[in-house]
């Protein structure tokens, strides 16, 4: 075990929690971001989708680039390029600039996810792992929830431009604490990225979802570019079967409980990200809050995340996977429905419940699948597992943005009136819903009943 594990526990920590702050912090800020750039309403969306997308669409390859150059080195890469983008969004000086910036922030984000959790688990033994992986990926998703709070902070107090400026000391100070930690640089000798799987996989997603996130408002050109964009992931898929160094290895789909953690986090994030964004929205422009109201009370969701995540990685290391992410699939489904059915009444004391249940099902969930996946395959095979992983996370992320973000557009447009957008916003959440309930049956069928660790 590394001597100085702790310094590196807080660093990939510190590292996640910035990839996840920012896919949620901007949700406050963006009235207020559509007033001075200006962004039209799906120029808003696009700055949370742009980041994911960007994700989704290449952390497969900074799984593979941490074999090619080594774990602490493409980590080093990612913090770079994610705080040097973060300074350019806030700088911005219009929405095309911004979006740009905000696609280079995925970028830097999706050379660091793969490897920050495989760095952390070969500096821990066996018997830690579900502890420090609660803390790992618990505290991440709490900044996830805390995204809207220090949004809604920073635009009222400072500007919304502080809302990026915040990633800049962090950066830094991650990448003076992995040069102190001291994580061995050891790269795959052989490895490299094969041209014609980035040309494939890439553009593949980047169409697929556009054209779902386009389809209320382009109509059939949405149609073309989502099956060119399958197309090229069908072509993409038959080439990773068949060649000897893969981009991403789907043979590790052949164990049954990793897709089952691969399918459940996927869908967990699928709907996640359409709650927090549209939830944040819906309190600024139907019940009136401001940025900083509208930050603080998310803390329902918040206060029981940060709890419930301890006790599913303690849960874990005692029962294994299945049992603490069912119950907390389950919690956070009726969680999901008990909030919905508030939306309607425009009144917030009526969304606390549903706010607490769902906290509480995402932190007993997101830790154990994340360490389960991880804990199927070898150290050596570790970087592509999460390559893997996080492809199928970030993906559901970007398509839960581009499906709740067409829903609720879609609905808002045909009913333009206050109660019509909160019944917009509700049909976006049963969308999410939806998508944690369909995580409860994969769950079923597919987690393991016994813990598997190598």
């Amino acid at each position: 075990m590394n001597p100085r594990r702790w310094l590196v526990l807080v660093a990939m920590t510190g590292s996640l929690s910035m990839i996840m702050l920012d896919q949620t912090v901007v949700s406050v800020a963006l009235p207020s971001m559509a007033r001075e750039l200006p962004l039209t309403p799906q120029g808003q969306q696009w700055v949370a989708g742009a980041y994911v997308l960007a994700i989704a669409a290449l952390v497969a390859l900074g799984g593979k680039a941490a074999d090619v150059l080594g774990r602490p080195r493409t980590f080093q890469a990612g913090v770079t390029l994610f705080f040097l983008a973060s300074a350019g969004c806030a700088f911005a000086w219009d929405g095309s600039s911004i979006l740009a910036f905000r696609a280079l922030q995925g970028a830097g984000a999706a050379l660091m996810m793969p490897v920050s959790a495989t760095i952390v688990l070969a500096a821990f033994g066996e018997s830690e792992r579900g502890r420090v992986m609660a803390i790992y990926a618990g505290l991440s998703q709490v900044f996830l929830a805390l995204g809207p709070l220090l949004g809604g902070l920073l635009t009222e107090y400072v500007t919304w431009r502080a809302v990026f400026l915040l990633n800049v000391p962090v950066g830094i100070a991650t990448l003076v604490l992995v040069a102190v930690a001291r994580v061995p640089n050891e790269p795959v000798r052989g490895a490299r990225i094969g041209v014609l799987d980035a040309v494939l996989v890439v553009p593949g997603l980047a169409l697929t979802t556009l054209g779902i996130q386009q389809l209320t408002a382009w109509g059939p050109r949405s149609l073309v570019l989502l099956g060119g964009g399958l197309v090229l992931l069908g072509l993409f898929t038959v080439r990773q079967l068949r060649i000897a160094d893969p981009l991403i290895h789907l043979r590790l789909f052949r164990d049954r409980g990793f897709t089952g953690d691969a399918v459940v986090m996927g869908l967990v994030q699928f709907g996640l990200l359409g709650i927090v964004l549209y939830s944040s929205i819906s309190l600024q422009e139907l019940l009136g809050f401001g940025p900083m109201a509208a930050g603080l009370a998310v803390i329902p969701l918040i206060l029981p995340l940060t709890a419930a995540a301890q006790i599913g990685g303690r849960w874990f290391d005692r029962a294994g996977v299945r049992a603490p992410v069912l119950t907390g699939m389950a919690v956070c489904t009726v969680g999901a429905v008990a909030w919905l059915l508030a939306l309607p009444a425009l009144s917030y004391p009526w969304q606390i419940p549903g706010m607490v249940l769902v906290g509480v099902g995402l932190g007993l969930s997101l830790s154990p699948t994340n360490t389960d996946a991880l804990g199927r395959v070898s150290d050596a095979e570790r970087s592509q597992a999460s390559g893997v992983v996080q492809t199928v996370r970030q993906l559901g992320g970007t398509l839960g943005v581009a499906v709740i973000g067409a829903v609720v557009l879609g609905h808002g447009t045909s009913t333009p009136t206050r109660t019509g957008t909160a019944d917009a916003i509700a049909a976006g959440f049963t969308v999410a819903a939806g998508a944690f309930a369909v995580a409860v049956l994969a769950g079923l069928v597919l987690l393991d009943r016994t813990r598997v660790t190598r």
